[in-house]
């Protein structure tokens, strides 16, 4: 590998998450070289989806990085006199406090494995109410814990969509279900448009269950290739910053969506949905006529506040809470706007913020569907791909597998100059983007992190029951106690492509507290209830059953000052991981400013040319056009086209 890579670049990025992906996009689209490294074997990082098998692969990856030492440096005798060495570190300590139960009936046999896995899998199951200690090194010492770490096979990713099935933003939900997925993510050192990745089609599984809703850990194993499971949990808001940049940049192609379905609300022990729409808050049956009279002037005072200072001045120093006892609400409408549409709680926002995300919430309404929610099918790991997608098209170079042992920087300018990578390959660029788990122990001594505490449940049915089962929900359970945050849940069905059918994949998602299982279990047990035999044969139970469970805590590197990490050089720029927030505009906001640094007259993801307008340097056959000259005009048609969606879009609500 590192005889094939040139020895010089304009932008050097390393590791694939969201804001990295994006960034790298818009330099290569912009014509900078770049080379996108990760050592890790799928794309994403922490942004990353895996199927069932390969999440259990990311799980043992964890176990053996815990137990990494670092090697002693073999670089060092390619460092100058005028040069010194920022070593990056080869353990990702960015997940901790990982936790696994499994519920479903344990009749794991030898010859069970994933349905198109490309080796046999065996995972040693532990079943949830036995008495045998789990991995000590890598697990909790808890008798209901499951060891799963005896899975060989490769990590496996999440399908990226086909060029062929590609949808725009540009309308409603998608209607259609891709029956295919794909194999392995896999190195792309290429400057090529080919795909990432290819579909592999999977037979649909047409044996009879044995009983009814009795879902066994086989199944989950045989079936594991229809899992795309997110290590972060997040939607896409349809009027948010990523929308509009996936439409500018049509990179939208590369992906598909569904709309959440609707909103919940947890009281008095009870699920319950939330009205969004003019239509639904009157035709609710859970709001009395005055409460919904009550409810719709409020959120269309919302809509324009500011025209109306007077009515929140002299709330600003209070919290949105204390300002909405104020306002003409009852009690029940005062939880629904604060819970389920400023999606907030009663300590964490200010009346100034609660009111910009009521407005944010009611503004997204009707651009795609009847919440102000977009989920990608196959998980939010197809965004960074679909973004390393769009660098590759414009010639980045992509090597995964594939470490960076230091940054080399120069003693008199203090600016980075190169990078030796696992090879001893020195490679020189101009710019260089680290993405924040790279970084040595030492370089973030003075930095504080936050942790967030995530849950990943497969279960048996949904939360609150209708007649259809396709239902994709989000749902805010309040904080009960002072110091804890109140836990985002959001509930995908089959149809998302990420979960086997007559399952449910639930991600609960908080500001940690505690550890993730600590934070976390109080509001599964509200819920939800462990699957077991006996409640099997009792049809009359209401809430959904826990099949499999998985606990851990992830780093929050969001919002971090680049002045907390010691001796950065300034051509180094930190990208964060991912945040605690339910949107993707923190990462889409690091990138642009990010961008505008290493490229400030440049723009940010442009549309791309049309191909068909493209005129390949030293083409003959029309020497009087160029490259530059035929951009600007598909550029300028491409936008004409994103207008009209704007203008559909606009026009369909």
């Amino acid at each position: 590998m590192a005889d094939t890579l040139p020895s010089e670049f304009d932008v050097i990025v390393i590791g694939t998450g969201l804001p990295e992906s994006i960034i790298a996009a818009a330099c290569s689209r912009s014509g900078r070289r770049v080379l996108h490294v990760d050592s890790r074997s799928y794309y994403g990082g922490n942004w990353a989806s895996f199927s069932f098998s390969g999440l259990l692969s990311w799980l043992k990856e964890h176990q053996e990085n815990s137990d990494i030492e670092n090697d002693s440096p073999v670089w060092q005798d390619q460092i100058l006199e005028n040069e010194e060495a920022i070593a990056l570190s080869r353990k990702d300590k960015t997940i901790q406090h990982v936790e696994v139960f499994c519920y479903a009936s344990q009749d794991l046999h030898e010859d069970v494995e994933e349905a198109g896995a490309l080796q046999k899998n065996h995972a040693l199951v532990t079943s949830a109410n036995s008495t045998e200690a789990a991995d000590s090194s890598f697990l909790p010492m808890e008798d209901e814990s499951l060891s799963t770490m005896n899975c060989e096979m490769l990590t496996e990713q999440t399908p990226s969509s086909d060029p062929e099935n590609v949808l725009e933003v540009n309308g409603a939900e998608v209607t259609g279900e891709k029956e295919n997925h794909c194999d392995d993510k896999t190195c792309v050192p290429s400057t090529s448009a080919e795909d990432m990745s290819e579909n592999v089609p999977i037979a649909e599984d047409t044996t009879e269950q044995p009983k009814k809703n009795r879902i066994t850990y086989s199944q989950i194993i045989k079936e594991g290739r229809r899992f795309n499971i997110d290590l972060v949990s997040k939607l896409l808001y349809s009027r948010g910053l990523l929308i509009d940049l996936l439409i500018k940049s049509n990179v939208s192609r590369y992906a598909e969506f569904k709309n959440i379905t609707r909103i919940l609300a947890f009281r008095e022990g009870r699920v319950e949905q939330v009205p969004c729409s003019r239509a639904d808050v009157f035709n609710s049956k859970q709001l009395t006529m005055v409460e919904k009279r009550m409810l719709m002037k409020f959120l269309t005072f919302c809509m324009e506040y500011e025209k109306y200072p007077d009515e929140y001045k002299g709330y600003e120093d209070i919290t949105f809470y204390e300002y909405l006892k104020t306002q003409k609400l009852t009690p029940n409408l005062q939880y629904i706007v604060l819970h389920s549409i400023a999606m907030t709680s009663e300590t964490a926002s200010s009346t100034i913020d609660g009111l910009k995300a009521t407005r944010n919430f009611l503004h997204c309404l009707g651009r795609y569907g009847n919440t102000p929610f977009l989920f990608p099918l196959y998980g939010q790991g197809e965004l960074p791909q679909c973004f390393c997608r769009m660098c590759a098209v414009f010639g980045g170079i992509y090597c995964l597998r594939h470490s960076v042992q230091c940054l080399v920087v120069d003693k008199e300018s203090r600016k980075c100059k190169a990078i030796i990578d696992q090879f001893g390959q020195r490679i020189i660029s101009e710019h260089f983007l680290v993405e924040d788990s790279y970084f040595s122990e030492n370089m973030c001594s003075r930095v504080q992190y936050r942790q967030i505490s995530r849950a990943v449940l497969i279960t048996d049915r949904s939360v609150l029951k209708t007649d259809s089962d396709q239902q994709i929900s989000i749902l805010t359970v309040p904080a009960e106690e002072p110091g804890t945050f109140a836990v985002r849940v959001i509930e995908l069905c089959s149809s998302t492509m990420t979960c086997m059918k007559g399952t449910y994949l639930v991600h609960l998602t908080c500001t940690s507290s505690k550890t993730a299982r600590e934070d976390l279990e109080p509001v599964v047990q509200k819920l939800f209830i462990p699957y077991t035999e006996m409640e099997i044969e009792n049809e009359q139970v209401e809430k959904p059953r826990i099949l499999w469970a998985l606990y851990f805590n992830m780093r929050d590197s969001s919002d971090i000052s680049r002045s907390c990490y010691k001796d950065l050089p300034s051509n180094v720029y930190v990208c964060s991981g991912p945040d605690c927030g339910l949107g993707n505009d923190n990462a889409v906001k690091q990138a642009e400013t990010l961008f505008q640094e290493i490229c400030p007259s440049e723009d940010f993801c442009p549309p791309p040319p049309n191909p068909e307008d493209i005129v390949l340097d030293g083409d003959g056959l029309q020497p009087e056009a160029s490259e530059s000259s035929a951009i600007p005009e598909a550029n300028s048609e491409t936008f004409k086209e994103s207008t009209n969606l704007g203008n559909l879009e606009e026009s369909s609500e």
